[in-house]
């Protein structure tokens, strides 16, 4: 069920700065703000764990070697 909330134009203004895209909504700019906040999930914890423990393993390719990989 949608609500209707009142923001002043300041707020408004604000929100609009922070779009990523003309046709973004303001909720999904708001739930972006929220995420930033929030909890990482134990998955996402796991997963940056295991991607720290490769890079001290050496097993990435750097941006220097990806775009020579692709001729870029």
């Amino acid at each position: 069920m949608a609500t209707t909330i009142q923001v002043s134009k300041d707020l408004r203004e604000e929100l609009s700065k922070r779009k990523l895209f003309d046709r973004e909504s303001y909720e999904e700019v708001i739930w972006d703000l929220l995420e930033d906040s929030m909890e990482l999930s134990e998955e996402t914890k796991k997963d940056l764990e295991e991607a720290r423990k490769e890079i001290k393993e050496g097993k990435f390719i750097t941006h220097e070697e990806i775009k020579k990989k692709f001729g870029l």
